[in-house]
């Protein structure tokens, strides 16, 4: 069974930094593609950053947090990160980590899995 639990989150002033976990069971880890998403209060879901698997490699990153958050993953312990640094008001939200099989879906955003979110408030 595909587990993701996501961790790290807090509050922090803004300017500062802050890194979320995302540990994942269940499946084959290195071929599954993962994605972080963001969620305010009467706000859609956004994606944050997506790291893909399989016959495309890469990754992606909302415009929005483009040259201050960084996804990555140790395959070697299951474990999704994003890296957020230059933490900006507009940042407060709950954090998701999601995965999904291969690339095909994860490519558009679609993905299957969830976890149940982690949050991220950042002051002024």
């Amino acid at each position: 069974q595909v587990q993701l639990v996501e961790s790290g989150g807090s509050s922090v002033q803004a300017g500062g930094s802050l890194r979320l976990s995302c540990a994942a069971s269940g499946y084959d880890f290195s071929s599954y593609s993962m994605g972080w998403f963001r969620q305010a209060p009467g706000k859609e879901r956004e994606g944050v950053a997506r790291i893909y698997s399989g016959g495309i490699a890469g990754t992606y990153y909302a415009d929005s947090v483009k040259g201050r958050f960084t996804i990555s993953k140790d395959t070697a312990k299951n474990t999704l990160y994003l890296q957020m640094n230059s933490l900006k008001t507009e940042d407060t939200a709950m954090y998701y980590c999601a995965a999904d099989r291969g690339w095909y879906k994860a490519i558009r955003g679609d993905f299957d899995y969830w976890g149940q979110g982690t949050q991220v408030t950042v002051s002024s």
